[in-house]
């Protein structure tokens, strides 16, 4: 019994006629007459009634039918498997959202990745920031990368670029410009909520190079937008008060080492980087 055999009764199944589905698998209505006796004799059941004006399944027709389909399903299947682990594509399909200001850089990454990926496809989304935030956390999208002005602060406070400082407006500590880590030894900081694991090990990462008590966290970038917008927040600035630009990257996925989407990550980071060079 061979997998021809199972398409062209699957197709005969289908079409209920003797030519159109000779036609179909592309063969003659002879030969196809002949398969299927050749399918009867290895069952050793009557798969089809024929008349002269149709084409009828036995019952014993219909669930070789119900087998032929499931079993040409699993060889698709097998079949992409196979050729996704031959060719290093475990995902069919990456969605990576983008703000506006990241867009001199996602399509060239994006084009540069096809090149060496073609069988992945790729959904590239226009979106604001916060919709990005929304969408990692729910699933809905496997990278966000945006470009957006932020503030180192102080030469002795190293942050992620994914988190940032903010104080109430009449805290002391908000038109400090020349902050160290003393400066915030004698203040508590309490940490934004977030559904992210990557952004909750940051933010325990922060507390530890500050020497702060683990009781003790900071804020994560993804309320920036909010702090801005609340007249009671200001977010603290750098011993300079110089803005700089800075690449946000991030997955909600895991990510090993030969996965198709370290390799877009990193085409990411390099287009960057020679964008801003």
């Amino acid at each position: 019994m061979r997998f021809e055999q199972l398409e062209q009764f699957v197709a005969l199944g289908q079409l209920r006629h003797f030519r159109q589905a000779a036609e179909t698998t592309k063969i003659s209505t002879s030969a196809l007459t002949r398969s299927i006796q050749t399918l009867e004799d290895e069952v050793g059941y009557e798969l089809v009634k024929r008349s002269t004006r149709s084409v009828k399944l036995t019952p014993e027709g219909e669930l070789f039918l119900e087998y032929a389909q499931d079993t040409l399903t699993k060889l698709e299947d097998t079949k992409k498997r196979l050729f996704q682990s031959l060719n290093g594509c475990s995902n069919e399909k990456l969605v990576i959202g983008y703000t506006n200001n990241a867009s001199a850089i996602v399509p060239i990454s994006c084009g540069q990745f096809l090149a060496q990926y073609p069988h992945v496809k790729i959904e590239m989304q226009l979106q604001e920031q916060s919709e990005l935030v929304r969408k990692l956390q729910l699933g809905e999208i496997d990278i966000s990368v945006c470009s957006q002005a932020v503030n180192s602060i102080g030469n002795d406070i190293h942050l992620p670029d994914q988190l940032i400082l903010f104080v109430a407006k009449t805290h002391p500590l908000a038109n400090k410009t020349d902050l160290c880590k003393q400066d915030l030894a004698d203040y508590p900081m309490y940490s934004c909520f977030s559904q992210s694991k990557q952004v909750q090990t940051m933010l325990n990462e922060a507390v530890d190079s500050l020497n702060k008590t683990s009781s003790i966290k900071v804020g994560s970038i993804e309320h920036a937008s909010s702090v801005s917008e609340n007249s009671n927040l200001v977010q603290l600035k750098t011993n300079k008060n110089l803005a700089h630009e800075q690449l946000i990257v991030q997955t909600s996925q895991q990510v090993a080492v030969g996965d198709p989407i370290n390799q877009l990550l990193s085409l990411i980071e390099k287009t960057a980087l020679s964008i801003n060079s």
